[in-house]
């Protein structure tokens, strides 16, 4: 075995670990543990990896439904699409490595997610992200580092997407000051595979080999799992090597080779190394069938030299799986990878000791029983109390200012950074690629691909008004389930299933934790009632950097299935002199709104009315109406309201409308009351679609036409307002260059 250690306080603190945890390390071992050893538990338990502060209240999510196949626990959940195929997906955080470097951190994230993937047995058929980044608009360090930060991202996620083959077709980019100083970088795929081919992260079978397949293992992301378990302060910057280094070009072999193994049987299990490596996919892998594991350590493919069993344990290299493999199968998998142009090694094998031996150049340097590791993690009930800060905002009312006329407001809001067109960002992305791509970045609300080989449609969104989470935290987490769902709803399809990335400061405040907390609650109440399980997810915690946490921000992303593809419905307007609907209930509600945010600086207020019935019969109404091919676009209303939905519909079809709305304050236009949606319908299918309404609170708006778009007392010129639209963004994002 290693030396001993030396220097434990010193040792403890390099590796994120408290006295409490090292006498739990002892007890478990049943003496002292060595580095390796050490490394191994700092991984494992650090936030990043074993959710200590966030488990207990995961605990209750729903997550089953007749059409889910794999909810969470594995790399990614699978629901049963029909026709024998399964949608595989999840959504992962690359938050602190892409603060520090930008262009691999975001590219690592991307790759990181496919991988979850592709080692479920699905080929990847669509990205989605959600980025949050701070103030980008004024000529300060900040706001300079900050637009540093999007074109960093953006090239990075493009960069790896693109030369994997797989589109990125949509998602949302908000800023917010709160954000200043960690951005959040939350990475989506989605997979297809036959719903009896999925596999699954397991070790089993005693006597099976242990492989090691992919690129050589470096140093790089040493020590990513416990970086990200903790909050930024300005020495941070010196992270650098912390964060991973990927090569699409690799990944895109491995995908393949991957793949072509799958359709042998020669496949035990297969887990990808995501942070903490080779530690965390060995000990998931034995730990999902009680096995134990021996691994030669010395016998992996490196790149670098000189390299320790501690390092190969414990990097972050990119590009890599860990599987289980049927003995005798040795050769054939070796072959493949070859032909691949990848690494292959036989490192280990199966045991049923229920303990991970690692062993270099002969000599065991560590043994570790692996159910502990897992199932003694430790799980924190962190002090909650509800910040302080809640009681002031919820007193908080439009009318304590003082007013603006709609034409101004109008004017703001669609030059905001949140309203206007990213297509700065999104044309660096392949989005049509596959040549599967029906509606992407750009076209409003949910993004949706076709499935060639059953003739639907997966429809997708990722959605947080992070505004409502800082009011209302259990509240606006809830209503980032119902717009994720609600955009959905909009292209036709039937919301299934979610997965999350749910991104909050320390966890060590007592006022983050109970954000965290009523936020879970939020997402628990809104999926049962919405029937869309969560099947898998992500939690990031520590966004904080010098005592300032982000808001909250549980990004929601939903999945659902539209059963014909021909049948997509689109969220702008389509033709000259159809008829506009407003379909849900209005009032004057500006909590957390972006009225409130832009015209007086100012997240306050109460959170708009959520009323689950209301938007499962707005979901309903739409998906109905649209089989009966009623409908010709359907547009939530959400941030802005009905004014800025209008307007983004005008602007990206470039065609004008003529509305006129019922209110009470002619400032309603703007408010974000929930479960709302624009409904446009051709004249002689008013009847039949009005007839459907029973129940549902509806207005006739309008018209589609002219060169302009106006609505009540507000009027703005196509060209205006297209110009608005479309070139603020890039106007503002390069300025620097």
């Amino acid at each position: 075995m290693s030396q001993q250690l030396e220097n434990i306080e010193e040792q403890l603190a390099n590796h994120k670990l408290s006295q409490d945890d090292y006498t739990h390390i002892k007890e478990i071992l049943g003496r002292e543990p060595n580095l390796v050893e050490l490394g191994v538990f700092s991984a494992m338990w650090s936030e990043h990896c074993s959710y200590k502060s966030s488990k207990v209240h995961l605990k209750g999510f729903p997550t089953k439904a007749p059409w889910v196949i794999q909810g969470p626990g594995e790399n990614a959940g699978v629901i049963d699409i029909g026709d024998g195929y399964a949608a595989v997906f999840k959504m992962e955080s690359h938050n602190h490595p892409s603060f520090i470097e930008p262009y691999q951190g975001a590219a690592t994230g991307v790759g990181g997610i496919m991988r979850d993937i592709f080692t479920m047995g699905a080929r990847p058929i669509a990205n989605l992200n959600a980025l949050r980044f701070g103030n980008i608009m004024n000529d300060d360090k900040v706001s300079a580092h900050q637009r540093y930060l999007v074109r960093g991202v953006t090239e990075g996620i493009g960069g790896y997407g693109n030369c994997m083959g797989v589109p990125t077709i949509g998602g949302e980019t908000s800023f917010d000051e709160c954000y200043n100083g960690n951005i959040l970088v939350n990475a989506f795929t989605l997979g297809l595979a036959k719903s009896d081919e999925i596999f699954y992260g397991k070790a089993e079978g005693t006597g099976n080999p242990v492989m090691y397949v992919g690129a050589k293992t470096g140093r790089d992301g040493l020590g990513g799992a416990v970086m990200s378990s903790d909050s930024f302060t300005e020495e941070s910057k010196s992270l650098r090597p912390t964060v991973q280094v990927g090569d699409p070009f690799t990944e895109k072999l491995l995908l393949e080779a991957c793949l072509e193994l799958f359709k042998t049987d020669f496949v035990v299990g297969i887990q990808d190394m995501g942070a903490a490596g080779l530690t965390s996919s060995s000990f998931e892998m034995a730990g999902r069938s009680g096995s134990g594991m021996i691994m030669h350590l010395d016998k992996i493919p490196a790149r670098e030299e000189g390299m320790s069993a501690y390092d190969f344990m414990l990097s972050e290299s990119q590009e890599r799986m860990l599987l289980c493999a049927k003995k005798g199968s040795e050769q054939a998998i070796i072959d493949i990878f070859e032909k691949w142009d990848l690494d292959a090694a036989v490192v280990g094998e199966v045991t049923d000791t229920g303990n991970m031996e690692l062993f270099w150049h002969g000599q065991k340097c560590a043994e570790v029983p692996v159910d502990p590791v897992s199932e003694e993690a430790p799980e924190l009930n962190r002090p909650m109390s509800k910040p302080a800060y809640l009681d002031a905002l919820a007193s908080v009312n439009i009318n304590d200012f003082d007013k603006v006329s709609n034409q101004v407001a109008f004017e703001t809001l669609t030059t905001s950074m949140e309203v206007v067109d990213k297509s700065w960002v999104y044309m660096q992305y392949d989005s049509m690629v596959q040549t599967n791509t029906i509606k992407n970045g750009g076209m409003l609300d949910a993004s949706v691909v076709r499935v060639k080989e059953n003739g639907k449609a997966l429809a997708m969104s990722a959605d947080c008004n992070v505004r409502y989470c800082y009011i209302d935290p259990k509240g606006g987490a809830a209503a980032a389930v119902m717009e994720a769902g609600r955009n959905v709803a909009m292209s036709g399809a039937r919301p299934l299933a979610v997965t999350d990335c749910l991104n909050y400061g320390n966890p060590e405040n007592p006022e983050v934790m109970w954000q965290f907390g009523e936020g879970c609650l939020g997402i628990k109440e809104a999926c049962a009632q919405l029937s869309t399980p969560v099947i898998g997810g992500n939690v990031s915690l520590y966004n904080e950097t010098n005592g300032v946490s982000v808001f909250p921000t549980p990004s929601i992303a939903t999945v659902g299935v539209n059963d014909d593809q021909n049948n997509v419905l689109m969220s702008s307007f389509q033709t000259e002199g159809n008829l506009l609907y407003l379909v849900g209930a209005s009032a004057s509600e500006f909590g957390g709104s972006l009225y409130m945010k832009e015209i007086y600086n100012t997240v306050a207020g109460e959170l708009p009315k959520i009323d689950y019935e209301q938007e499962l019969a707005l979901w309903d109404l739409v998906i109905e109406a649209n089989k009966k091919n009623l409908l010709e676009c359907a547009k939530d209303a959400s941030s802005g309201g009905v004014a800025i939905a209008l307007a983004k519909m005008a602007a990206t079809s470039g065609l004008g409308c003529a509305v006129t709305m019922s209110v009470e304050d002619e400032r309603d236009i703007f408010s974000e009351s929930m479960s709302r949606a624009i409904i446009e319908v051709k004249p002689q299918n008013a009847q039949a679609f009005e007839a459907m309404l029973h129940g549902i609170v509806f207005e006739k708006i309008g018209t589609v036409g002219g060169k302009s778009i106006q609505v009540n007392d507000v009027s703005l010129g196509l060209a205006t307002l297209k110009n608005n639209y479309f070139n603020t963004f890039k106007q503002v994002i390069e300025r620097d260059i």
